[in-house]
């Protein structure tokens, strides 16, 4: 579990600088290595409870929304 989160901080850090460029002209190959990156932060995130935090968080802010937004 501990080598998992701290995967996840350096994956973290990678993409907080690879995003810092965003505002320069990037290749295909690029983006699809950010995507790449992000992917497996997301997987490496979904089963800590901080992922299950924000799963849980994402699914009432989704539920209040439709319920609002309802018949």
């Amino acid at each position: 579990m501990i080598l998992t989160l701290n995967v996840a901080l350096l994956l973290a850090v990678i993409i907080y600088f690879r995003i810092g460029r965003l505002g320069r002209f990037q290749s295909k190959a690029s983006q699809w290595t950010n995507v790449f990156i992000v992917l497996v932060l997301g997987v490496l995130i979904a089963p800590t409870e901080f992922g299950q935090a924000i799963l849980a968080v994402l699914g009432n802010v989704v539920q209040s929304i439709s319920a609002s937004a309802g018949p």
